[in-house]
């Protein structure tokens, strides 16, 4: 009989823990974004969509060493490189790459093409609206990557 009222007050304990709990939260601000009317506040390691990142001068940083697809565990990078000319100066380097495409249906967001990239020419963006229902808008260009010159501001 006695190991059924302590039950009891056990049982009776811990709602009343749980409702405090429930209570201090009902009470507590809102941490809700307003998306996507508000500011969009993205933490310092988020990975969204790949930019092509240019020089100070407005070159491309990418040199087609294809370190990047090598890098990628999905398989989503393709690269098609061309040789830099006196006429035709895309890059710092030798090659720039012609085609450089993404495809996100496959990407996984790892960063392993970031980090091997040697010019730092690939980055990720905050862009992360990437939904669609025909894969293939998911291909993403160079051209969609490149970032803009001279920078905005």
């Amino acid at each position: 009989m006695a190991t059924k009222i302590t039950d009891l007050f056990d049982h009776a304990a811990a709602i009343a823990t749980g409702m405090g709990v429930t209570f201090k939260e009902m009470m507590a601000p809102t941490v809700t974004e307003d998306y996507p009317d508000g500011p969009v506040k993205f933490q310092e390691r988020f990975r969204g969509k790949h930019e092509l990142q240019r020089d100070e001068d407005g070159m491309e940083k990418c040199v087609a060493c294809f370190l990047c697809a090598a890098a990628c565990p999905a398989n989503c990078i393709y690269i098609e490189a061309e040789e830099n000319t006196d006429q035709k100066r895309i890059s710092g380097g030798e090659r720039f790459a012609r085609v450089y495409n993404i495809d996100y249906s496959r990407c996984i967001f790892c960063g392993f093409c970031v980090e091997a990239c040697p010019t730092d020419a690939i980055t990720h963006g905050h862009g992360f609206e990437l939904a669609t229902y025909n894969t293939s808008n998911l291909v993403m260009r160079k051209e969609d990557m490149l970032v803009t010159f001279p920078p905005a501001k």
